[in-house]
């Protein structure tokens, strides 16, 4: 479906179709992105459709992953019918949620939005306010689009580490009530190319003058700017992958690595996966009695502090290495600058390659570490 974009305000069409869309009937309130009159971008739960004039989707920054919010507003009944608008790694991590009876999409529209990558939200107030304050020609995100098109390997543009590495920048429908708003590989300044139900298209179409499909022309234009995407950040990934191993596998180790953590709990907080209510890293099992620190130093000379900060990493692996989708929420949270989502997605390729398993790729493929199989141990001869 196309949705005709006016004065090349390609935000302003995405913001008409979220208000036609809540104005339809279809659902009763949009979850997505809005401006503060601070300038600030954050997650906002919207119910009347006049206040998405400030809908900022298309803003390349991404403060929170959006699947932790749209678990709470699912996973308990009774509930509304909500149309998320999230990014493709956030809608993977909100299908781990699903199958981890986190997070229920019985009453969730998804709206997926094709992502070129963001920055980290310092970065982003930073450039916003300096395009505020000058004649730029094209707004933000449209910067980092063009970035993501016609620079792959060497984006123009301040990513984030894991939009460097992140080889999935669109989401696939799961189902057919599902919507998704298409901006790579297409002019977004004279178009917008919207994929929802028939049924949902003739509704809106009375609001807005949808015309008809696009054409396979315009497909195949899409199809080969995200091969050349994909394949860009394919090679950055495994480049990064390779350096991460290279020091994870040498004299510096993992410990090496996580030699500046300060245990400060930030990268499980902000994690969309790491989601127990009771952790046993804010327990009290860890406030060990002073003498115990003494035994320890007197033991090896010398004793770290703060302590257990491996031991909290290797926890953490342990429980989140299948289903990490590579979103980079801990590494933008860590006060010490740690590489723990490269270390995390670095690890995690080879985990989920080993139970041939891709988080998030749809809600049918079961999470292997929960799932029985009388004949499991066969191949390894048991």
């Amino acid at each position: 479906m196309i949705i005709p974009v006016e004065n090349r305000n390609t935000l302003k069409a995405v913001q008409v179709f979220l208000k036609a869309l809540l104005e339809s009937g279809a659902v009763e309130l949009i979850m997505t992105p809005m401006r503060t009159h601070a300038g600030t971008v954050v997650p906002s739960l919207v119910s009347n459709p006049d206040l998405l004039e400030a809908a900022d989707p298309l803003a390349p920054v991404l403060p929170v992953n959006g699947a932790t919010l749209a678990g709470k507003l699912s996973v308990k009944e009774p509930r509304a019918k909500v149309g998320v608008v999230l990014r493709a790694c956030e809608l993977r991590a909100l299908v781990e949620l699903t199958k981890m009876q986190q997070a229920s999409l019985d009453n969730l529209v998804l709206i997926a939005i094709d992502c070129a990558g963001t920055t980290s939200v310092p970065v982003h107030q930073r450039l916003t306010s300096a395009q505020n304050g000058s004649d730029a020609e094209q707004p933000l995100w449209q910067e980092f689009f063009k970035a993501a098109i016609e620079h792959p390997e060497s984006p123009k543009v301040e990513l984030r580490p894991a939009c460097k590495v992140c080889e999935q920048p669109v989401f696939n429908r799961l189902r057919p009530q599902d919507i998704a708003i298409h901006l790579l590989g297409s002019d977004n300044g004279q178009e917008l190319h919207v994929t929802l139900p028939a049924e949902l298209a003739a509704k809106i179409a009375e609001k807005m003058g949808l015309s008809q499909p696009p054409s396979e022309e315009q497909a195949d234009s899409r199809k080969q700017a995200l091969e050349k995407l994909i394949s860009a950040r394919i090679a950055t990934r495994d480049a990064e992958f390779a350096a991460m191993r290279a020091r994870l596998e040498g004299p510096e180790g993992i410990t090496g690595v996580f030699s500046a953590c300060i245990r400060c709990h930030n990268c499980m907080t902000v994690c969309p996966i790491c989601y127990c209510k009771t952790c046993v890293f804010k327990s009290a099992i860890f406030d060990h009695d002073p003498m115990q620190f003494v035994a320890w130093a007197q033991q090896k000379g010398a004793y770290r502090l703060p302590s257990d900060t491996i031991l909290f990493h290797l926890t953490r692996l342990n429980h989140m290495a299948l289903s990490c989708v590579g979103c980079g929420m801990c590494t933008e949270a860590c006060p010490s600058e740690l590489p723990v989502g490269m270390v995390f997605r670095a690890i995690g390729q080879r985990v989920q390659a080993n139970f041939e398993y891709v988080p998030g790729r749809n809600l049918e493929d079961p999470l292997p570490l929960v799932t029985f199989k009388a004949d499991e141990w066969e191949e390894v001869g048991e």
